[in-house]
C-alpha cells in the first residue's frame, strides 16, 4: 500500500552534501508608489528565514521524520550564523557546517505582497570553496556516509561541489556501498558519473543532452542519452505540470514510467525539485522500489507547489493526498493541514467561514445551521469537538458516536468543505489559527449554555456572549447568528452582527 510506504519514510537515514543557502521572506503590503522612482513601497510586516538550497532538501527529509547528516559551507557573516542556528535547531539533523572566512553565505531575499513576489535580491559568490576546506569536507563525508543509507549531492553551483569534490564524493559513496542521488542545477553531469539516480528537470535535461524534451517520448529519449553518457543507474525527470518520468534499468530490463501530475493549485514551484529529491532518497534509504519512491515524490511535489516559498511536505499531507479523490475522508484533516488549506483558499480570494460543535449525533437543526453557514461564505470549515471534549462537556455516556464517525458524517455533506477535530474545551485556538472571514454561531452558542461560564471565556460585566467573537476584531472578521430550524424565535434570525 502507498500509505504504508509513506510511513516507512520516517525510518530513513540520509547524508546530504551541497550548497546551503539562507532564504529570507519579507511579507508586507503595498499602498503607494515611491516618489523617488516608479517602484512600489513595501511596508514590511513580518520576516521569515529558513534554510534553502541543500538545506531545503534537509528540511524536507526531517519533515518526514527522517534522520539527516548535513555537510556544507557557510561564510563568517551574520547570514552564516543565522543559517547555522536554523540547521542546528532542526530535530534529527547532525550538522557539519564548515566556515570559510571572507566568503559570503549565499542569501536570497524575497519581497512579497498579497501573495505575489515583487523582487528577489541575491547575495552570493559562486566560486569553488578553499582547497583545504574541500579536503576536509570530503573526509567528513567519507566518514559520515557509512552511518547513513543514502548520500544526496545537492549542487546549486555555488561552489561547494565544484572541482573534484563531486567525483570524490560519488566514489566515497560507492566504496561504502551506499546509493548516491544527485540533484544538479546545471548542464554538465560528468562529475557525477556512476551515480545511482539523478533528478534533472526538463530544462536541465535539455541543456545536458541538447535533445528536445517537449513530449513524454522525447523526455524518455533524452533521459536515456543522459544515462548512457555518464553511467547513471536511473534518471528521474521532473516535468512541471506533466508530472515526472522515471527511466531505470538497461537493455531488456529497461523501463520508462510516466507519473501524471497530481492536481493542485500552483502558487510557487521553488523548492519542488528539492522535495522530489528528498522523497526519492528517503524511499531508497528504506528499501522501497525506485518506481514507488518516484510515485510518492510526484505526489509530494503536487502538494509543495501549492505553498508559497521553499516549503516542505509532511507525512500527514502525503497520506491525505493519497486518499481516493471521491472519498469524503479527504475533507477530514489535521489542524496543520486545515491551516494550509485555508491559506490556499485565501490566496484564491475565497471567503472562509467557520463553525463548530459536537454534532453528536447530527440532527436536522445542525444541517440547517451548516446550510446557512455555507451560504455566507465560499468555503466552510467545521471544528468538531473531540470525544474527550464531548465527554467533559456532556458527561459520562457521551459521545453517542465517535469523532471518526461524526467527522465522516459531516464530511459527507456537500455544504461542508473541511472538518478538523479540536481537543480543547473551546475552539478559540482553532479560530485564532484559521482566522475565518465569517464566524457562524447557532442560537444556543449565542447566549445559552455554550456562551456562558462553561465556554471557558470567563464571565463578568462586559464579557462577550458569543465564544470567539472578540477574536474577529484582530482581522476584521464578521459574526453571523444562525436562525433556528423552527423559525419561531425572531430574536435569532440570521443577521450580520457587523465587522468586529
Amino acid at each position: 500500500m502507498l500509505a504504508d510506504a509513506v510511513r516507512q519514510l520516517r525510518r530513513a537515514s540520509v547524508l546530504v552534501v551541497g550548497d546551503a543557502m539562507l532564504d529570507r521572506y519579507l511579507y508586507g503590503t503595498v499602498n503607494r508608489v515611491s516618489p523617488e522612482a516608479p517602484v512600489p513601497i513595501l511596508s514590511v510586516e513580518r520576516e521569515l528565514a529558513m534554510p534553502g538550497g541543500a538545506g531545503n532538501v534537509v528540511r524536507n527529509l526531517t519533515a518526514l521524520g527522517a534522520a539527516v547528516a548535513f555537510i556544507s559551507v557557510v561564510g563568517d557573516d551574520q547570514a552564516g550564523s543565522d543559517l547555522t542556528g536554523l540547521i542546528g535547531g532542526t530535530h534529527n539533523v547532525e550538522p557539519w557546517l564548515l566556515v570559510q572566512g571572507g566568503r559570503p553565505t549565499t542569501t536570497k531575499s524575497r519581497f512579497l505582497a498579497s501573495g505575489q513576489q515583487l523582487l528577489r535580491a541575491d547575495q552570493e559568490v559562486a566560486m569553488p570553496i578553499h582547497p583545504r576546506l574541500a579536503e576536509r569536507l570530503v573526509k567528513i563525508a567519507a566518514d559520515a556516509v557509512a552511518a547513513t543509507s543514502v548520500m544526496v549531492l545537492s549542487d546549486y553551483r555555488k561552489g561547494v561541489l565544484a572541482g573534484d569534490v563531486a567525483p570524490r564524493l560519488v566514489a566515497a559513496g560507492k566504496a561504502a556501498g551506499r546509493r548516491v542521488v544527485v540533484d544538479h542545477k546545471g548542464a554538465d553531469f560528468a562529475p557525477y558519473a556512476g551515480a545511482d539516480l539523478v533528478t534533472p528537470n526538463r530544462a536541465e535535461l535539455r541543456a545536458a543532452t541538447g535533445l528536445p524534451v517537449g513530449t513524454a517520448e522525447e523526455v524518455a529519449a533524452a533521459a536515456r542519452r543522459l544515462r548512457d553518457a555518464h553511467g547513471f543507474g536511473a534518471v528521474l525527470v521532473t516535468r512541471g505540470e506533466h508530472g515526472v518520468t522515471l527511466l531505470e534499468g538497461t537493455g531488456e530490463a529497461e523501463s520508462v514510467r510516466h507519473f501524471p501530475a497530481v492536481a493542485q493549485d500552483v502558487f510557487d514551484v521553488s523548492g519542488a525539485g528539492d522535495t522530489i529529491t528528498a522523497i526519492a532518497a528517503a524511499g531508497l534509504a528504506v528499501g522501497l522500489p525506485l518506481a514507488l519512491a518516484a510515485q510518492l515524490a510526484n505526489v509530494a511535489a503536487g502538494i509543495v507547489v501549492g505553498k508559497i516559498g521553499t516549503a516542505t511536505v509532511r507525512e500527514s499531507e502525503i497520506l491525505q493526498a493519497l486518499k481516493p479523490e471521491n472519498s469524503v475522508l479527504r475533507k477530514v484533516v489535521t489542524r496543520a493541514l486545515a491551516v494550509d488549506q485555508v491559506d490556499r483558499w485565501r490566496r484564491r480570494n475565497l471567503r472562509v467561514g467557520f463553525t463548530d460543535g459536537s454534532f453528536d449525533p447530527l440532527q436536522p437543526g445542525h444541517r440547517h445551521l451548516l446550510e446557512q453557514a455555507r451560504a455566507w461564505c465560499d468555503r466552510l470549515v467545521v471544528g468538531l469537538r473531540s470525544d474527550d471534549g464531548v465527554r467533559r462537556l456532556k458527561g459520562a455516556g457521551r459521545p453517542a458516536q465517535t469523532a471518526v464517525l461524526r467527522a465522516a458524517t459531516l464530511a459527507s455533506l456537500g455544504v461542508v468543505d473541511l472538518v478538523t477535530v479540536f481537543e480543547e474545551d473551546t475552539p478559540l485556538e482553532l479560530i485564532r489559527l484559521l482566522r475565518p472571514e465569517v464566524l457562524v454561531r447557532g442560537p444556543t452558542q449565542a447566549g445559552g449554555r455554550a456562551g456562558g461560564q462553561g465556554s471557558g471565556l470567563g464571565s463578568g460585566l462586559g464579557a462577550p456572549a458569543v465564544p470567539g467573537a472578540e477574536l474577529l476584531a484582530e482581522w476584521g472578521g464578521q459574526l453571523r447568528l444562525a436562525e433556528p430550524l423552527s423559525g419561531d424565535d425572531p430574536a435569532q434570525v440570521a443577521r450580520p452582527v457587523g465587522a468586529l
